[in-house]
């Protein structure tokens, strides 16, 4: 199955869960399954960037674009081309070992899988928490966003704003948030000092 698919870990307790994929979707599926007594491991082939979801009761989201305003996006810019992950409690249950932790997948087979370092794992079920692919093209009927919208995150052609479109994680969906609102906010200052 796949994430979108997830609903709640409520039919899989006591069940042994194959989640591929660590990043938020990964996480939060694996805590859920958790929650709901089912033991999950999560496949996790490299490092992962995980961040606190606050930090002295101010969002991480909230301090990353405070600190924009003081230093360079290309210092803030993660250089691994990895999105960060936001830390839902997850963490605290991988250390406790509630959440198994394992190498890439070699193979499955029914009721198995073969982990890359040859170990065999028995599972019951599998989550690919694998990423999503934007529907936008499909309900906008375009072939390729970036006709329709521009890169600097500006007014595209079709009258859209878009943010997240820039494949560069949640730091740069903060930053076309940013150009977007100091867009539409030229704008509005436009328009109302003409009336």
């Amino acid at each position: 199955m796949h994430v979108s698919d997830y609903r709640s870990g409520k039919g899989y307790r006591g069940k042994k869960v194959m989640v591929v994929g660590c990043g938020n979707s990964g996480m939060e599926v694996s805590l859920d399954l958790c929650h709901h007594k089912a033991f999950p491991s999560m496949v996790i082939r490299s490092s992962v960037h995980v961040l606190p979801r606050e930090v002295a009761g101010i969002s991480t989201f909230e301090l990353a674009t405070r600190m924009l305003k003081w230093l360079s996006v290309k210092m803030l810019k993660n250089t691994q081309g990895k999105t960060p992950v936001l830390d839902v409690g997850a963490s605290h249950e991988i250390k406790s070992g509630k959440i198994q932790i394992v190498p890439g997948i070699k193979k499955f087979s029914r009721g198995r899988v073969e982990l890359v370092n040859g170990t065999n794992l028995e599972i019951d079920s599998v989550i690919l928490a694998t990423g999503y692919c934007s529907n936008v093209p499909s309900w906008l009927k375009v072939r390729n966003l970036h006709h329709v919208f521009s890169r600097e995150g500006d007014e595209g052609k079709l009258g859209l704003y878009a943010v997240g479109f820039s494949r560069r994680g949640l730091f740069g969906a903060s930053c076309d948030a940013i150009r977007v609102s100091q867009h539409i906010a030229k704008i509005w200052n436009q328009e109302t000092n003409q009336s």
